[in-house]
């Protein structure tokens, strides 16, 4: 249902680069690219994601409560995702494991803007 979700950042190309390798562990490169605007994922390949630099020119600010989530194939996946995030300066939100007996698998985190993220799978 969704199309895209996009994140506001204060530093476009450094988030970019943290971006660049974690949508790359999805197969996926960026599909648009401006000097403000980049989104990755593929063109009708199901929801992608953006970062922009706000437009009316004011900081970007994080949301309490917002978050977005990768879905990753498998438990592997999401433990290969998550640590790629912590090393490349993500801040830990709770770490990759089972979450109930429902069969949801996942780990969270903060991308160097401070936009919480999830990566799972069920």
């Amino acid at each position: 249902m969704l199309g895209y979700v996009t994140l506001g950042t204060n530093d476009l190309q450094r988030a970019a680069a943290f971006y660049d390798k974690i949508c790359a562990e999805f197969g996926v490169g960026r599909m648009m690219d401006f000097d403000t605007f980049i989104a990755w994922g593929k063109p009708g390949g199901g929801a992608g994601i953006g970062l922009t630099q706000p437009f009316d020119g004011k900081a970007a600010t994080v949301g309490n409560g917002v978050m977005a989530a990768f879905q990753a194939e498998n438990p592997a996946q999401v433990d290969k995702v998550y640590a790629l995030a912590i090393e490349l300066g993500a801040k830990d939100e709770g770490p990759a494991g089972p979450r109930g007996d429902s069969g949801f698998y996942a780990g969270y985190f903060r991308d160097p803007d401070g936009n919480k993220l999830n990566v799972f799978c069920m």
